[in-house]
C-alpha cells in the first residue's frame, strides 16, 4: 500500500543530529576566521561553504523541519527596523559618506580584526543558514 511522502517518517540521518552538526559548523567557523578579510581565500571558503549548504537545501538529504502555519503577530513589527538598516546601509553606501556617517559594516571592522570575533560571526552565519537549509 502506497503512503503519501508528507505522511511518511524519515530515519534521522547520523550526520543531521545537533551533537555532530554543532561541531562540524564550529569546525568551519574555526577555518573561516582564520582567514584575513576580504581576501581570495576568505572569498572562496564563503562560496563553497555557502554553495555546499545551498546544495544541501535544494536537495532532499536533509530532513525537513515544518514551517509555522502563521507568523506571531509582534513579527511584522521587525519589519521596520529591518528595513530602516537597509535604507540607511544603502544609502550610506551609494552615498559613499565616508567618515562623517560610516556604515555598520564599517563599524564592526575593528571588531572583525580579531580572530574570535570573526570565528565567533562566521558560526552566527552558518548557523542561520544551517536553520534555513532545514526549513
Amino acid at each position: 500500500m502506497d503512503h503519501p511522502r508528507e505522511l511518511t517518517a524519515e530515519a534521522p540521518r547520523a550526520w543531521d543530529r545537533p551533537v555532530v552538526s554543532v561541531p562540524m559548523l564550529i569546525c568551519l567557523s574555526l577555518v573561516g576566521g582564520q582567514l584575513p578579510s576580504f581576501s581570495a581565500q576568505a572569498n572562496l571558503y564563503t562560496l563553497g561553504t555557502g554553495g555546499a549548504l545551498i546544495w544541501l537545501g535544494l536537495n532532499n538529504r536533509v530532513p525537513r523541519r515544518p514551517a509555522p502555519r502563521r507568523l506571531a503577530p509582534g513579527a511584522v513589527w521587525w519589519l521596520l527596523p529591518v528595513t530602516v538598516f537597509g535604507v540607511l546601509e544603502g544609502a550610506t553606501f551609494v552615498l559613499s559618506v565616508g567618515d562623517e556617517f560610516p556604515t555598520f559594516s564599517r563599524l564592526a571592522d575593528p571588531l572583525l580584526e580579531d580572530h574570535l570575533v570573526r570565528s565567533t560571526a562566521w558560526f552566527a552565519w552558518l548557523a542561520a543558514f544551517w536553520g534555513l537549509v532545514r526549513r
